[in-house]
């Protein structure tokens, strides 16, 4: 049966906010994933499949469960470590990253896995079946309507994004694996909200609306008519902007690591969440983190004061303490001002 193809990233009208978010995920997962909030119809799913199928192959552990980065020592499951162990090397297969689907009904073990315990007690060895966490690692984990998971499921998801490691306790037995993934959520702010103290653990918040400009309403009907006329035609149209981003996102990954960031930089990362009455130390050091993201993205040396806005853009609004009913509007004049004023 012929692969149905993929909507192109690039052929995405707006949503200029919600792209760059998904990017900078893909670049960094360590930035703890991405709450996409907006009505219906806005491009939030097909912007995911569209950014994992832009991607080019990666190395896995051929056969791994876990998808394991044959590269990555620090991060391997306890199979593929013990392998390494015996013989020195890996064996390597290419495979495309994924976008793995957590539905709404799921449970924690349907999430995290099982350990048999029985197992475990008669042959004195650990038998784990893994979850969808042990699918996403490497992958992206998509939670269409997150707002209407269970609140402790989201909380196991948001500690193993920040982690990377998934870890199963049951009767006095222990598992862990290698669970590194970008987690995406999307929502309805109409059907219900998260709690506050689950939102504050998304590295980044954007909001999608429609376009209201007609010239840009008429390019999404062009667009996807289009595609659904001849998918590959329209498809290879937009190859080279495709094979662009990827080069750009490739390499980014490569330049993270070689970022540097001013004294100065970080002390206005700090004024900035004091200015606004930003709680705790996680979005101080996630503007920092995003804005380093944005600089290696945009192919940069370091990382200047605009990298600092963007992240700000992108970090700070679902942070910012709001009393009952009180407007959700997030005043960027302020945050110019702070920023202007300790640079």
């Amino acid at each position: 049966m012929k692969r149905k193809a993929v909507f192109p990233f690039t052929a995405i009208v707006g949503q200029e906010d919600m792209k760059l978010s998904l990017i900078l995920n893909v670049i960094n997962p360590a930035l703890g994933g991405v709450l996409i909030k907006g009505e219906k119809g806005t491009a939030k799913s097909t912007a995911v499949r569209a950014l994992a199928e832009l991607l080019p192959a990666m190395e896995s552990v051929h056969n791994c469960r876990f998808h394991c980065d044959p590269n990555g020592i620090n991060y391997l499951c306890d199979d593929c470590a013990a392998v390494i162990k015996a013989h020195k090397k890996l064996p390597v297969e290419s495979i495309k990253m994924r976008v793995v689907e957590l539905p709404v009904s799921a449970t924690e073990d349907r999430v995290v896995g099982t350990l048999d315990i029985e197992h475990a007690i008669k042959h004195g060895e650990k038998k784990f079946e893994p979850g969808i966490l042990a699918q996403a690692n490497r992958n992206i984990l998509y939670v269409d309507e997150i707002n209407l998971l269970d609140d402790h499921v989201v909380d196991v998801l948001l500690d193993a994004a920040a982690m990377g490691i998934n870890t199963v306790e049951r009767e006095g037995v222990s598992y862990s694996h290698p669970a590194r993934f970008v987690l995406v959520g999307t929502m309805n702010p109409e059907e219900g909200d998260i709690r506050p103290q689950l939102l504050d653990r998304f590295g980044l918040s954007v909001i999608v609306k429609g376009e209201h400009e007609p010239d840009k309403r008429v390019e999404v009907i062009k667009r996807r008519l289009a595609y659904e006329q001849n998918a590959d035609i329209f498809i290879a149209g937009y190859s080279e902007q495709q094979n662009e981003l990827a080069g750009k996102i490739m390499q980014a990954r490569q330049l993270l690591n070689k970022m540097t960031v001013d004294n100065k930089l970080l002390e206005s990362a700090a004024r900035l969440s004091i200015g606004l009455g930003v709680d705790g130390h996680r979005a101080d050091i996630t503007v920092i983190k995003t804005a380093i993201t944005i600089a290696a993205f945009h192919n940069k040396k370091a990382v200047d004061l605009d990298d600092i806005k963007e992240a700000a853009r992108l970090v700070l609004p679902h942070r910012m303490r709001r009393r009952p009913f009180e407007d959700s509007g997030f005043d960027w004049n302020k945050v110019e001002n702070l920023l202007n004023d300790n640079a």
